[in-house]
């Protein structure tokens, strides 16, 4: 296993990060078979895990704190808030507020079982909420001994920029890291984002290096795509194979394939590695569902990819392209919220 430390925190964190989101009831509802697998990524060196108090409702950070009991000095840990319970939305429910903040941080400790969260991420930007609130809450959490550090995740690069130079401005304490999406299909961070967290000295943990299970292996070109389970299941028409968009990335999958038979590693290792050569990239989460997974992706944890390989990738899905919009990540919006676009209502310009 790999380390490289976490932007200017001082983390050292293994380059696989263990990432808990398939942990409960949307993927592996079973905690003790969970809690083996966190286990076997301890014991093989991965020194970094990541969840969100909105995975399975916070089950994730349940299991997640019942398989560290007794190991938490060992392991960086990660969580996110900024999305409201399921089924608990509402007014003041969720968003980056102090009053939301507060609320969440003692939840997440809570069910993690911890006195103290590594670092404490904010899982979405929130248009409503000054940065400089949010910024001046976490800086609080710190001083408190709640945090240790905080980061953004999938946050675009104007924003990244605008809450550095506030944090300065103000005195306040700053985002140490992003945890951006980031794949053989999915490169658009590449132009802007990454080059933005180098200049900033941030470090950057990735998501989804396997494009939502198109480089896990199993979702292949004239194969039949197990709709019953994983993330077929939890969202069919990502993976209809009718639909222009997964069609052409098959076509590529099939081409990236090609380059690991070749190197004789799997399609997942290959892509994990990709991942991992930008130099920009700090650490990449990787999110088993079962043991099995776990092992295959880990045991080509050393593997790293000369240019020859990189510029193969390439000419297949160029540097800052996207194949597809990845899942979850921040895009430019329509307008739907009126607040964005008109005056409240009542309101005139002055004469």
């Amino acid at each position: 296993m790999r380390y490289r430390v976490l932007g200017g925190t001082g983390f050292e964190v293994s380059v696989h990060c263990l990432g808990t989101m398939m942990f409960g009831f949307v993927g592996n509802a079973d905690h003790d078979d969970c809690v083996k697998i966190v286990h076997a990524a301890l014991d093989r060196g991965v020194s970094f895990v990541d969840t969100a108090d909105m995975y399975s409702i916070g089950e994730s950070e349940v299991i997640t704190g019942k398989a560290l009991a007794g190991r938490r000095d060992d392991v960086v840990l990660a969580t996110k808030f900024h999305f409201a319970p399921h089924g608990q939305e509402g007014p003041n429910r969720g968003g980056n507020s102090r009053r939301w903040i507060v609320q969440a941080v003692e939840a997440s400790l809570r069910r993690l079982g911890t006195d103290w969260i590594d670092l404490y991420q904010v899982h979405r930007p929130d248009h409503r909420t000054d940065v400089e609130e949010t910024l001046s809450a976490l800086t609080d959490l710190v001083q408190q001994g709640k945090i240790r550090a905080f980061g953004c995740s999938s946050f675009p690069p104007s924003q990244v920029v605008a809450a550095h130079h506030v944090a300065l401005d103000r005195g306040l304490m700053r985002f140490r890291s992003e945890q951006p999406p980031y794949s053989l299909l999915a490169r658009g961070i590449e132009r802007e984002l990454l080059p933005v967290c180098q200049q900033l000295g941030m470090g950057v943990l990735t998501w989804s290096p396997l494009a939502s299970g198109y480089l896990s292996g199993k979702i292949r070109k004239g194969r039949e795509i197990d709709m019953t389970s994983g993330r077929a299941a939890i969202t069919p028409f990502r993976f209809d194979p009718a639909l222009p968009e997964n069609a052409a990335k098959l076509e590529l999958v099939e081409q990236l394939a090609k380059i690991a038979d070749e190197l004789g590693v799997t399609l997942p290792q290959l892509a994990v590695a990709f991942a991992a050569a930008h130099p920009a990239v700090t650490s990449v989460i990787i999110g088993p569902r079962t043991m099995e997974q776990l092992d295959g992706l880990l045991s080509g944890a050393e593997l790293e990819l000369d240019d020859d390989v990189l510029d193969r990738i390439d000419a297949i899905v160029p540097p800052g392209t996207d194949a597809y919009r990845a899942d979850g990540a921040w895009q430019p919006q329509p307008l739907v919220d009126p607040a964005l676009r008109r005056r409240p209502a009542g309101s005139r310009a002055a004469a």
